[in-house]
């Protein structure tokens, strides 16, 4: 299969595609917001550990059944685990990302609501659902839908090349003017000085989650990525590279957001409506003496975080469309229709009640994507053949093969712990 099969073109076209699929609404609209709930600077380097020893393991798990197979999800349990169960591991990862995308999309609609409103700073009461949040959501998809319409190399590679730079110069503008706003010192103290005295359990569990679910991993994503990566990248390398490049921009999402918010005497501990009620109050109130300087920085604040939210969305619609064109001889074109309309279909239950939304939210991140990176976690440290993860982690065993040993302990024995406690805290906190 994989001789006439796409493939991203090089290492940096792999790590970028795979920073895109990681950097989204997670690092601008998460991140921050939790760094403000669970202690600052303690939740930071909690987060940035978390995501070095325990989510990288996770994320070359998937990895390596990618590209082992260079086939999608359910293909590759095809190849690896033919007629038994470890193939619900298979459809479960193609299930999740359009039960994700179907409410992604939605935020990703309010992202360039906000972005036209900024224009006018007439920004008026958040209404995250009804038949405007639907319209919005539409583009949103179509949007991305056309991005992978127009293949692997043309679509999603070309796109993230373009977008990941992009997105990196926005954050660091509006991080320019954050920090030099009044009062906006205390906000940069809360994120470099350590408070010990608020780190608690929580602070552990939700820095795993965050770096759990910041690098996409339990859906399908990395597994479907990973197939278009070419028997010599060095896998390592490009799961550091995307691990590094998703940590560095949460860390500048949160510069660029909390000085800010201190700024405007906002506590930093404000929660989810962070970005699309506190933030536009912010925006229309900075440039009373002049409204073009508020109206720009809100735009290019939008903007960023439409792009982000894109390069996440194309991911996920990705894994269905990857699919329904190797399993089931469908024209790509064709296959992002059907993704588009089943998408959007699913989509009516959440953009039409918030109470829903945050339901089909809750039981996605909770359920669906720990039993997910449980399950692959699993599969490569207990099911595959040890020389077989070796084969693919090591290149063959030219590439890290000192580490290996430290890699596949931490695949078998403390990934599928880290993920329990996840799940586990995601239940009783």
């Amino acid at each position: 299969m994989s001789g006439n099969r796409e493939h991203f073109g090089g290492r940096a076209a792999v790590i970028m595609a795979m920073a895109g699929s990681a950097i989204g609404l997670g690092n601008i609209w998460r991140f921050p917001y939790m760094a403000g709930e669970y202690g600052g600077a303690a939740f930071i380097l909690i987060y940035i550990a978390c995501s070095l020893v325990l989510s990288l393991p996770i994320f070359l798990s998937e990895a390596v059944i990618g590209r082992r197979t260079h086939a999608n999800a359910i293909g590759a349990m095809k190849q690896l685990a033919p007629r038994s169960g470890w193939m619900a591991l298979g459809y479960l990862s193609v299930i999740t990302p359009i039960v994700i995308a179907s409410y992604y999309c939605i935020v990703g609609g309010w992202s360039i609501e906000y972005f036209f409103k900024s224009f006018t700073l007439d920004f008026g009461e958040f209404s995250p659902s009804g038949w405007k949040a639907l319209a919005f959501d539409t583009l949103f998809l179509a949007l991305s839908c056309g991005i992978v319409a127009l293949g692997v190399k043309g679509g999603i590679e070309k796109f993230s090349k373009m977008s990941i730079p992009v997105l990196f110069l926005l954050i660091v503008i509006i991080l320019a003017y954050s920090v030099n706003m009044p009062g906006a010192r205390a906000g940069i103290d809360y994120l470099v000085k350590p408070d010990l005295s608020k780190v608690t359990g929580k602070t552990f569990a939700f820095a795993l989650g965050q770096s759990f679910y910041s690098l996409s991993l339990g859906m399908g994503i990395i597994i479907t990525y990973s197939s278009y990566v070419r028997k010599e990248e060095n896998l390592v390398v490009s799961g550091v590279g995307t691990a590094l490049s998703d940590l560095l921009f949460a860390i500048l999402a949160g510069f660029a957001i909390m000085p800010a918010v201190f700024s405007a005497g906002i506590k930093p501990s404000a929660g989810p409506g962070l970005i699309f009620e506190t933030l536009p109050v912010i925006f229309a109130g900075m440039g009373a003496n002049a409204p073009w300087v508020s109206s720009v920085v809100s735009a290019l604040f939008f903007l960023t975080v439409t792009v982000a939210a894109m390069t996440s969305s194309v991911s996920v619609i990705e894994v269905g469309v990857a699919y329904l064109v190797e399993e089931k001889n469908i024209a790509r074109k064709k296959a992002c229709l059907i993704v588009f309309l089943v998408t959007w279909l699913l989509g009516l239950v959440s953009v039409f009640s918030i109470k829903l939304f945050g339901m089909v939210d809750a039981f996605t991140s909770n359920f669906l994507l720990t039993l997910g990176a449980i399950m692959v976690v699993l599969f490569v440290g207990w099911k595959m053949k040890r020389d077989d993860v070796r084969d693919e982690i090591t290149n063959g065993g030219t590439k890290h093969a000192g580490l290996f040993p430290v890699i596949y302990f931490l695949i078998r024995y403390v990934a599928p712990i880290a993920v329990l406690v996840i799940f586990i805290s995601n239940l009783i906190m």
